[in-house]
């Protein structure tokens, strides 16, 4: 496949279901995830940035009693739905912004979150479990006429690719080779690691397409101190990623939860984000691309020179 210089964003739009099977739910990210989807909506109208949206399916409903008997998740999947959250249908169901994302202008994916975000890689989640879940998410996103050809993992928990593939998904977001954090900071900067990734199709045919970076890996007092003294380290490493893929013809994959945006400080950083890849795009060859283009474009290479990169992977 010959690369083209391109970055990938995506988003785990989940609401409460990032958190429902917490003992104790961060507060401040469960009740930011409105209001940082509505954020990431606008931000990606105004540079025009197509992005994967990963979807969880539970969130296109409008009701439900909560108890799904015909779903076969553990016992006490759901009661934080039934109990605490019982009266948080904000937290439970997101129609409205659903809806907000199909209309945007901008022509981003609809990818699956799965239904309840259950994790694959779990002992517990067995092909049973992963099924449901896959199915139930696609069926939901049938009924509103939505074809998913992308899967982000919950937590990024790769398992049961099989399933994936038997239910005509195309694509994921794999795990990334790159480390998050402070480490990943120091990779990238004093060690001139690259962020760059390959996507694959790996023995199930399914295309891979690794995360390079995790936009909000760099929190906390940390962040506040670096961000005293120097500027936004992200920030810092998104431009370095960008500018990877624009010297290296490479691919760029940056993703996040609209729920990290928690606060004005963390729009800022996605908006230095977001207005520098609109710069390089302008200056450069550079694209933006969804999960679903990175894999047709992989599909598309394939079928000229009849070669694929195979790798297998652990489930």
């Amino acid at each position: 496949m010959d690369a083209v210089g391109s970055v990938v964003l995506s988003l785990d739009a989940e609401l409460g279901w990032g958190f429902h099977d917490f003992e104790r739910p961060p507060t401040d990210r469960v009740e930011a995830g409105r209001r940082g989807w509505e954020t990431m909506l606008e931000l990606c109208a105004e540079y025009d940035v197509p992005a994967t949206w990963a979807v969880v399916g539970h969130l296109m409903l409008d009701s439900c009693d909560g108890v799904h008997e015909d779903h076969p998740a553990p016992e006490g999947w759901f009661a934080r739905e039934r109990d605490v959250w019982a009266d948080r249908e904000d937290l439970r169901f997101a129609p409205d912004l659903v809806e907000a994302l199909l209309e945007a202008d901008v022509d981003h994916e609809f990818a699956s979150h799965s239904f309840s975000h259950v994790l694959f890689g779990r002992p517990e989640t067995d092909r049973e479990l992963a099924t449901a879940e896959v199915r139930r998410s696609l069926e939901i996103a049938d009924e509103w006429g939505q074809t998913v050809d992308s899967f982000v993992y919950p937590r990024n928990d790769v398992g049961h690719r099989e399933v994936l593939a038997d239910n005509g998904i195309s694509a994921y977001r794999g795990r990334s080779p790159t480390y998050d954090g402070v480490r990943g900071l120091v990779d990238s900067t004093v060690r001139s690691r690259s962020m760059l990734v390959e996507p694959v199709v790996d023995e199930y045919g399914l295309v891979n397409v690794p995360a390079s970076l995790f936009l909000f890996g760099f929190e906390g007092p940390v962040r506040t101190v670096a961000e005293s003294i120097w500027e936004d380290p992200m920030v810092v490493q998104a431009h370095r990623g960008i500018d990877q893929a624009v010297q290296s013809d490479g691919l760029f994959h940056m993703w996040l939860h609209p729920n990290n945006l928690t606060h004005e400080r963390d729009d800022r950083r996605m908006q230095a984000i977001l207005s520098y890849l609109d710069r390089r795009r302008t200056e450069t060859d550079l694209t933006v691309e969804t999960i679903g283009d990175v894999a047709r474009r992989l599909e598309t290479a394939r079928g000229v020179d009849g070669e694929a990169i195979v790798v297998d992977g652990d489930d």
